[in-house]
């Protein structure tokens, strides 16, 4: 399964010429993923028929600014029809803020999401993953250490053998030689963002870079595509 982050209904549409089987929608990378605006939201669901998870933080870091503020724009989000999300939020101490995450799932009312890198930021992953399977998400989006993909592959390694309820979507500085051996420990999902966009953050998702991916990820063990 291939996940594409789009910022807008241009990236939606482009992804979903090249293959990408979700879309993770968010605004404001230079904070590392924000929620969208209502209105972007609304414009992208319109763009595309494949899946859309919305993302439902309000500052860069894993602590909520305003967790009210965030409940207000899950119901408005959902409201314009949106019906899968991304959170995730730790305490001070780098533990899961178990209480914050329950008080925003709670706005989702049954609602598919997925718990985000924060998990790699927690002072123990595999104590994370535990706890998350207790909240209900169906998907944890986790590169296996704060620095990325590169530094987390036995972290990755050990939480693919952890899957069943829950699934490990890959992303965090993925980069193509990742993903062979990522599928032979059991990894099934791979998140990309500006690895499809050659003109980086500041230009659009783009189709060609996301068919080559896709065909990399859907693909079998010993495809290089």
């Amino acid at each position: 399964m291939l996940e594409v982050i789009a910022l807008d209904p241009t990236d939606a549409e482009a992804a979903q010429a090249g293959g990408a089987d979700r879309l993770e929608l968010v605004s404001d990378m230079s904070a590392g993923g924000l929620t969208p605006d209502v209105e972007v939201t609304r414009a992208v669901l319109a763009a595309t028929t494949l899946p859309v998870r919305v993302m439902l933080r309000d500052q860069d870091g894993y602590r909520p600014a305003d967790l009210a503020g965030l409940r207000k724009s899950a119901a408005e989000l959902r409201a314009a029809g949106a019906t899968e999300f991304v959170l995730g939020f730790l305490r001070q101490d780098g533990n899961l803020d178990l209480d914050a995450c329950r008080e925003l799932v709670g706005e989702l009312d049954g609602c598919r999401w997925t718990f985000h890198r924060a998990l790699d930021n927690s002072a123990d992953p595999l104590l994370s993953w535990a706890e998350v399977e207790n909240l209900g998400a169906d998907t944890v989006l986790a590169s296996g250490a704060p620095k990325g993909v590169e530094h987390g592959m036995s972290m990755l390694r050990e939480l693919a053998l952890r899957q069943d309820p829950l699934s490990l979507l890959v992303g965090g500085g993925l980069q193509r030689e990742h993903v062979a051996p990522l599928k032979a420990a059991g990894v099934r999902g791979f998140h990309v963002g500006s690895a499809v966009r050659p003109r980086g953050w500041a230009g659009a998702v783009d189709a060609k870079s996301v068919r080559e991916w896709a065909q990399l990820c859907h693909g079998g063990l010993h495809d290089t595509a």
